[in-house]
């Protein structure tokens, strides 16, 4: 088959890959690929690694959450022609795993890997500086993902996100923003804003329309306007449960690229890791970017 270069995180989710890293070798072994391994080290070594082995690589694997295969993805995208990506989630929630269709069960993951197509995905630009996978957000809950720390990640799984995510109701914070795009400009004070290309976020699905398609160019957008009043917040939350396309609170709409401006720097978060604190963003949707292994057509 060619070259394969395997990147592993092996502190994401619950450590398991140990226990399963042999299987997925051999399955690599016996389809054909010449397998190189790498242990991730550091934060951003996966992103290196991919950089500058990435291009001697006929297919490039990651196992590990959604961080691992961000920063492998980011790594890739600074090649000229990048190869093809395969995918084993080991993380706590894997939600872009959940939008591709591939199983948690990591030697499945393998064998689709070794028996799929290349699907090609949409890549988020961030500043012209960063790459992401999936989301990009501000806001309400979005420093859970980043201040949880790794051990009760391992430890809970999807409860920690809740864990934390109760302490930071009692300090939510508003933003003076105006957001621009193509087709809508907003402006007030907002305490959420996402733009994503994926079905499910942070493991709750429901937050974006289901009709999202991962490779046609376009970001799903979701603002929160700030209530003023105990009824706004109600007003908000019952359209949130009832997933309404718009109201005067939530605003959700689809686009390929946007600019937001604040009045003070913003803390954004990038596929669950810190992605810098800034007072004006543009992101930009790149269309098919990158091909990754699955049984999507």
């Amino acid at each position: 088959m060619g070259r394969l270069l395997l990147i592993i995180n092996p502190r994401a989710g619950k450590a398991q890959v140990k226990f399963h890293l042999l299987g997925i070798i051999d399955i690599f072994i016996k389809a054909g690929w010449q397998v190189e391994v790498h242990i991730t080290q550091a934060p951003l070594d996966a992103m290196e690694i991919a950089r500058t082995k990435g291009s001697q690589a006929d297919l490039v694997v990651c196992s590990g959450g959604d961080g691992t295969l961000s920063e492998t993805i980011s790594g890739m995208t600074r090649l000229d022609a990048p190869p093809c990506l395969g995918y084993i989630p080991a993380g706590s929630t894997n939600d872009f795993a959940s939008s591709l269709k591939i199983p948690s069960q990591m030697e499945k993951a393998a064998q689709i890997i070794v028996n799929g197509c290349p699907y090609p995905v949409d890549i988020g630009y961030f500043c012209r500086e960063r790459t992401f996978v999936y989301v990009a957000a501000f806001g309400m809950f979005t420093e859970v993902s980043y201040m949880t720390p790794q051990e009760k990640k391992n430890l809970l799984g999807h409860q920690a996100y809740m864990l934390e995510g109760v302490k930071s109701l009692t300090n939510i914070k508003s933003y003076a923003i105006k957001l621009e795009s193509a087709d809508i400009t907003l402006e007030g004070d907002f305490i959420f804003g996402m733009v994503t290309n994926t079905v499910s976020v942070g493991g709750f699905k429901g937050l974006v329309k289901k009709d999202v398609a991962l490779n046609d160019g376009l970001f799903e957008v979701l603002m929160i306007r700030t209530p003023k009043t105990a009824l706004e917040l109600k007003n908000i939350l019952s359209s949130m449960i009832l997933k309404e396309e718009q109201s005067e609170y939530v605003y959700r709409f689809k686009t390929s690229k946007l600019r937001i401006l604040s009045e003070e720097s913003v803390d954004w978060v990038l596929d669950g890791e810190f992605g810098g604190s800034r007072a004006e963003v543009e992101i930009e949707n790149l269309q098919k970017k990158i091909r990754i292994m699955t049984v999507l057509q």
